[in-house]
């Protein structure tokens, strides 16, 4: 079981505080350093000091970490031109050696598109198959050939196709709580199929729609790897899980509900249910990223008791 640590910047982090976490990330064993893509924080929190952009994050990253993957859940399909996006993700992975994923999405969060002028569209999900296609399409394209795609949303004509990223394949990730489109999307792109926030049966279900889908699609469900992203919360006792909840606004026994909380015992029986539902990978939500406390507690006795 892969534990990733997944960061939620526009709650309010400057570069230095996700290059601090990204550094303990690496020095603590942990397999990935990964970012949400977004720029407007959410519920009652300020966000100050104000967003920071994802792809320029990783990519000061990939010039200060040396071993860490490093990716997004979800870059948003709404804030970037496919054709742009395929050049900024490959030479992101030029920068960092070969260790870039990339997680990309449909966009939903409307206020931060009014917030900074960004075109909200109502056709996002057909939108999306299309930048998916546009943006494995260019990295696939042999050098010295051309790359062409029309379709309703874009257009490319004789495209070059370059950079071509240091990996011969980027990881790609889909993912998301849809029952027929989400499924098919993944069985013909996805590398990696994530369910955010779910539950031990809800994962299971979905994994399941996931791997019908790839047969259909004449694929080996096999060859996708499947993971959760979780909320995280631990404590040596039952005092400092309450404080480490109450630093983030949350009731311990909403957590324990709904995410990864308690002690690490707790916290290594729940995720050994998500493995047995088909989990390989989880992406572990940390919130105070001023806690690295916590990043040693969850690599000494959680992470040491998967390996």
């Amino acid at each position: 079981m892969d534990l990733r640590i997944f960061t939620e910047p526009q709650q309010g982090a400057t570069y230095d505080t996700l290059l601090t976490v990204a550094k303990a990330t690496e020095d603590l064993g942990f397999d990935a350093f990964f970012r949400s893509d977004h720029y407007l924080s959410m519920g009652s929190g300020d966000g100050l000091p104000g967003p920071t952009d994802a792809w320029i994050t990783l990519a000061g990253l990939a010039r200060e970490t040396k071993r860490i993957r490093l990716g997004t859940l979800m870059t948003a399909g709404t804030f970037r031109l496919p054709g742009v996006l395929a050049i900024q993700v490959a030479q992101v992975d030029q920068m960092s050696g070969g260790r870039v994923e990339l997680g990309l999405g449909a966009g939903w969060f409307e206020e931060e598109h009014k917030a900074y002028g960004i075109p909200f569209p109502k056709e996002k999900f057909a939108r999306l198959e299309e930048q998916l296609e546009i943006v494995t399409g260019l990295w696939a394209t042999e050098a010295g050939k051309t790359y062409d795609f029309h379709g309703t949303y874009y257009d490319l004509t004789k495209s070059p196709a370059l950079p071509k990223p240091a990996q011969s394949k980027v990881p790609v990730l889909i993912g998301g709580h849809g029952a027929k489109r989400t499924p098919r999307l993944a069985a013909r792109f996805a590398d990696e199929f994530n369910i955010p926030f779910a539950s031990v049966e809800d994962s299971a279900a979905q994994f399941e729609r996931v791997r019908d889908a790839a047969r259909e699609a004449g694929r080996d469900p096999g060859e996708l790897v499947y993971s959760n992203a979780l909320v995280v919360c631990v404590g040596r006792d039952d005092q400092e899980v309450a404080r480490r909840a109450a630093a983030i606004g949350r009731e311990v026994d909403e957590l324990k509900a709904n995410g990864l909380a308690g002690s690490p015992a707790e916290v290594v029986d729940k995720i050994g249910r998500y493995a047995e539902a088909g989990s390989r990978r989880v992406y572990l939500q940390v919130l105070d990223l001023s806690d690295l406390d916590h990043l040693e507690l969850i690599s000494s006795q959680v992470q040491s008791q998967l390996s």
